[in-house]
């Protein structure tokens, strides 16, 4: 490490020199760190080519979700959605008993109750918990993808965001290959009702089943808040308070 004395101060890279500031002084190092083709050969680096390929695995399911329910994240998802997606995923993948280290899948882990049961609960929007937000137990079938709210009164079984006037309420129904990278969604009819004392049933319903032959059925819960001003309702701060989460998994 050598200081710049230079009147000229400059930051980033040349050659193999990399210029920095640190704590207020500018420094100047060789570039260091252990090359790419040994972190792919040299036995020493196994562990980290197992935890490399592995994790890349992870991500890439994580990326296979969001792109299932991406229509719906549009309005409830926050900045971490990729990182926290991640975790879950590799949490999942570590439950594969089947194979080596390095050699774990994702789907293995699906097959097992517990590797459902990992993803079940998983909020797209970590400030904005389903479970905080609607009190009124639901009826989901797992067969036909509806999912029924009976008696459903706003103002009492919901969580209403400040300066809310309606809710609305609608549901996803994704099949998902992690195998082959497939995924088909359904997306239900959107129930919107006023944030007030009387009480509505909530029934959604998808006009077909996903086809797809293979993979795990993900069913998510959206919920919306609008402020209706002359007539038009427009989303409540940008959707701030809205909420998506995964309901069941099988």
């Amino acid at each position: 490490m050598a200081r710049q004395k230079s009147f000229l101060k400059i930051e980033g890279t040349l050659d193999e020199l990399t210029f920095y500031r640190n704590d207020g002084s500018y420094l100047v190092k060789t570039k260091g760190g252990v090359s790419a083709d040994r972190i792919a050969n040299d036995p020493t680096f196994q562990r980290t080519r197992e935890n490399g390929a592995e994790f890349g695995m992870s991500a890439s399911a994580g990326k296979q979700l969001r792109l299932a329910f991406r229509n719906l994240m549009m309005t409830a998802s926050d900045k971490l959605v990729t990182s926290r997606l991640t975790k879950v995923m590799t949490d999942v993948k570590n439950l594969d008993a089947a194979n080596a280290r390095g050699e774990r899948h994702v789907h293995e882990g699906f097959d097992l109750p517990e590797g459902k049961a990992v993803l079940k609960g998983f909020n797209f929007k970590i400030r904005s918990l389903l479970s905080s937000i609607l009190f009124k137990p639901w009826a989901l079938n797992t067969t036909t993808g509806a999912l029924d709210i009976t008696g459903l009164i706003p103002a009492m079984d919901i969580a209403t965001a400040p300066g809310s006037t309606h809710v609305s309420i609608s549901a996803g129904w994704a099949k998902v290959d992690f195998a082959t990278g497939e995924f088909e969604t359904s997306i239900s009819n959107k129930v919107n009702l006023p944030i007030d004392g009387n009480a509505s049933n909530v029934n959604l319903t998808h006009t077909a089943a996903p086809t797809l032959a293979t993979g795990i059925n993900v069913f998510v819960v959206l919920v919306e808040f609008f402020q209706e001003v002359n007539g038009i309702q427009y989303s409540l701060r940008n959707g701030a308070h809205n909420s998506l989460s995964v309901i069941e998994v099988v």
